[in-house]
């Protein structure tokens, strides 16, 4: 029997307890789910490529059948070269959705044999976005209960050093 695979891709900058609630509901339908870390420079993203990769197998070690890899180009195209049947994706609210589905309709036309499946993250993750978490942690504020240790570490140690920059500047 083949293996039901699934891609999960987005840039995961940082990876937050809602990704990984929805990592979790992807693997009760799949038998493998990839995260799929999309290295695009264009997004300006605050964690280069390794120190997202490394976050993510950290935050997920323990979910069995899973695997994480990059990628840049097509998401189709790192679906079709991990041998996915389908992509997750994770959904918040509708304005979430609006955007998702735009991007289904596209991939539909590009890849028709893989389906998009949105899972919604759990009420307890409906709020947290990566976003916000960077933008809390900027300001000194906790982000225990929305990420990962890894991730918590690892924003201290990225704002820490912009704030000692700070300090250095000449007025």
């Amino acid at each position: 029997m083949e293996l039901k695979v699934a891609l999960y891709p987005g840039s995961f900058d940082p990876i937050t307890f809602g990704h990984i609630d929805v990592l979790k509901r992807a693997r009760t339908i799949f038998d493998k789910v990839v995260v799929a870390i999309l290295e695009n420079e264009s997004k300006k993203p605050l964690f280069t490529l390794e120190e997202r990769l490394e976050m993510v197998r950290e935050a997920i070690k323990d979910i069995q059948g899973t695997e994480v890899i990059s990628y840049s180009g097509l998401t189709v195209d790192a679906a079709r070269a991990v041998g996915a049947v389908a992509m997750i994706r994770g959904l918040r609210a509708y304005s979430d959705f609006d955007v998702e589905f735009q991007m289904d309709l596209m991939n539909r036309k590009l890849c028709p044999d893989i389906t998009t499946v949105f899972l919604m993250t759990s009420l307890a993750n409906v709020y947290v976005s990566s976003s916000r978490v960077k933008e809390i942690s900027r300001f000194g504020g906790s982000v225990d209960e929305f990420v990962p240790p890894i991730v918590v570490a690892k924003l201290k140690e990225k704002f820490a050093a912009s704030r000692e920059g700070e300090g250095n500047e000449k007025t």
